[in-house]
Parts: C-alpha cells; structure tokens; sequence
C-alpha cells in the first residue's frame, strides 16, 4: 500500500479575492492529491492536502506562491494522520 500522509495549512497574506481556492484545487487535482481549501473570516485561506509525500509537498511548496495575484505572508503547517480522503474540493467558507 502506498504511504499517504495529510497536511493542514494556513496560509496569510493576500490570499482571498485572487483565486487562491480554485488555483489550489487545480494544483492539487494535476498532483492527484485529495483534500479541500477555504477561505476563513480572518482573511487567512486554510487547506488540506490527503497523497504521497512527495505530491503533497510540492502542493505544500505551491502555497507559499500561490496564484499570481496572491501575495503569501506565511504558511503554517501541521501534519496529521490521513482519513482517507478521496477527492479535492472548494469548501463553502
């Protein structure tokens, strides 16, 4: 069975309002990675990311660009255990 592993982000800066959810589903959906994105009332964009390690951190390396309009001021990570996601979505903020 292949290794999956999850990881939770914040990210902040200018990162609402630039594309920033759609931009990261697309990143995680061509490294066939799971997981779901959202805007959060504080301004700060969160994510989940569900795959192989090495797809997983390039999404991880991404988020700290993002989109060209973004303009990225810190991401936090923490590494979870997996729960199996299976698919990546936009979630409602």
């Amino acid at each position: 069975m292949a290794t999956v592993v999850r990881a939770h982000l914040w990210i902040g800066g200018k990162v609402q309002g630039v594309y920033f959810r759609a931009a990261t589903r697309e990143a995680a959906q061509r490294q066939g990675v799971a997981g779901w994105v959202r805007n959060l009332p504080d301004g700060r964009v969160e994510a989940v990311f569900e795959g192989p390690p090495a797809a997983v951190e390039r999404l991880v390396g991404w988020c700290r660009q993002g989109p060209p309009a973004a303009v990225v001021e810190g991401v936090r990570v923490e590494y979870e255990p997996p729960e199996g996601l299976a698919h990546f979505e936009v979630l409602r903020s």
